[in-house]
């Protein structure tokens, strides 16, 4: 079974990957993946442009968790979108010297459930399930992932509303 775990940047995929790989699940970092697929690097923005289609169709499952903001877009068995309050995720990628435009771009994507909207046009909602990773410790965020993965929880989508975070004028 494939498990992705995706996010819009900040949620805590790669410290959430870190503490799976940690319990012993087999983990794949998407971005370690995408390489040979990249037909563009936008420095200014400091984004990766990927053939995401070429990429996927190539991409070959795994028995495992694949982690990346590209996760949603692969054909896995179950999804978890992992989410941060707006706010907090401005503040947690402050200290990545994304420019201002990128922080502000990314806090609106997570504040419009952009993430969310792309993984359920791909996978059913029976298959994803969403981690608010606001207020929780990397610890309790695998708790509950392993509880997906053991399929003790029901699958979760659309109950979580950022929409109070959005800036004026969106």
């Amino acid at each position: 079974m494939m498990t992705g775990i995706t996010g819009t940047p900040g949620t805590g995929k790669t410290s959430i990957a870190a503490e799976l790989e940690r319990r012993g699940h087999t983990v794949v970092r998407l971005a370690d993946t995408v390489r040979p697929y990249i037909i563009e690097e936008d420095s200014r923005r400091q984004t990766l442009v990927v053939d995401v289609d070429q990429w996927a169709e190539e991409f070959e499952p795994i028995d495992g968790i694949v982690e990346g903001h590209l996760a949603h877009l692969l054909p896995c068995d179950r999804v978890v979108v992992l989410r941060c309050r707006p706010d907090v995720l401005r503040k947690r990628l402050s200290p990545r010297n994304y420019p201002p435009e990128k922080v502000a771009e990314n806090a609106e994507a997570e504040a419009l459930d952009v993430i969310l909207i792309e993984t359920l046009d791909e996978h059913s909602d029976e298959h994803v399930f969403e981690v608010d990773t606001t207020d929780l410790s990397v610890k309790e965020c695998v708790d509950r992932i392993e509880q997906v993965i053991r399929g003790e929880l029901p699958p979760s989508c659309g109950s979580i509303d950022w929409t109070d975070y959005l800036e004026p004028g969106i």
